[in-house]
């Protein structure tokens, strides 16, 4: 299998290119074309219960799609939801922590799924994230451009900008410690500690839901 990211970082879009009989698993509504003989199958991939989870706890779409180059070399581009960079990753029979909505697409011996994150996680509407494992390469993506934060020792981001992280860093969530945030409950902080990496996009989809809240239109008040 082989890919190409383009247009980056404004507004991404993945490009896999299967020799005949590879697949490779993405989010429903993915998919923008395909060129090529492409045999598509939909289910939940590990049951009713984990496509449940994923999708109403962790933001995921219920169903995801297999899609199988029958026969003969096909082409997919798949497109992230919102505006900005996709990132891949290959997992080495290991895992990946990822915000809810950031995974697009995998080879098949990459397993999604829900995971919650106790009380640590209470404060925050993404109690629970998703968790990667196995072995093969995966992408994620993000609103806006990514950097990629080597952290050795700690690290502070503001909840809304974490991405993806590995699993060898621990976090713990904490409110600012500002009286604007004491007031108005708008601003969580995820602190890393430990040795790894973990991605910051460059906007903040929550940021964006806060700022159009107020031009939302409202039906007018009855006398």
């Amino acid at each position: 299998m082989q890919y190409e990211i383009q247009c980056q970082p404004s507004f991404s879009m993945l490009e896999v290119s299967l020799d005949a009989g590879e697949r490779i698993v993405a989010e429903a509504g993915a998919m923008a074309w395909m060129e090529g003989p492409v045999r598509t199958e939909t289910s939940t991939r590990g049951g009713v219960l984990s496509g449940l989870k994923r999708a109403v706890l962790a933001g995921e779409s219920f169903f995801q799609n297999t899609y199988t180059a029958e026969g003969a070399p096909a082409t997919i581009a798949f497109a992230p939801g919102c505006a900005g960079d996709i990132v891949p990753y290959h997992l080495k029979n290991s895992e990946l922590f990822l915000e809810r909505g950031a995974y697009l697409a995998s080879v098949e011996g990459v397993r999604c799924e829900s995971n919650y994150q106790g009380l640590k996680g209470l404060l925050n509407e993404g109690l629970f994230v998703l968790r990667l494992t196995g072995d093969g390469l995966l992408f994620f993506s993000a609103y806006g451009a990514v950097e990629e934060i080597e952290v050795r020792g700690s690290y502070t981001v503001d909840n809304g900008f974490a991405v993806a992280w590995e699993p060898t860093l621990q976090y713990q969530l904490t409110r600012a410690r500002r009286i604007r945030s004491f007031l108005f409950s708008d601003q969580l902080l995820l602190k890393f500690t430990g040795n790894g990496r973990v991605w910051i996009q460059s906007r903040s989809p929550v940021t964006l839901a806060n700022w159009v809240f107020p031009f939302r239109r409202q039906k007018a008040k009855k006398d």
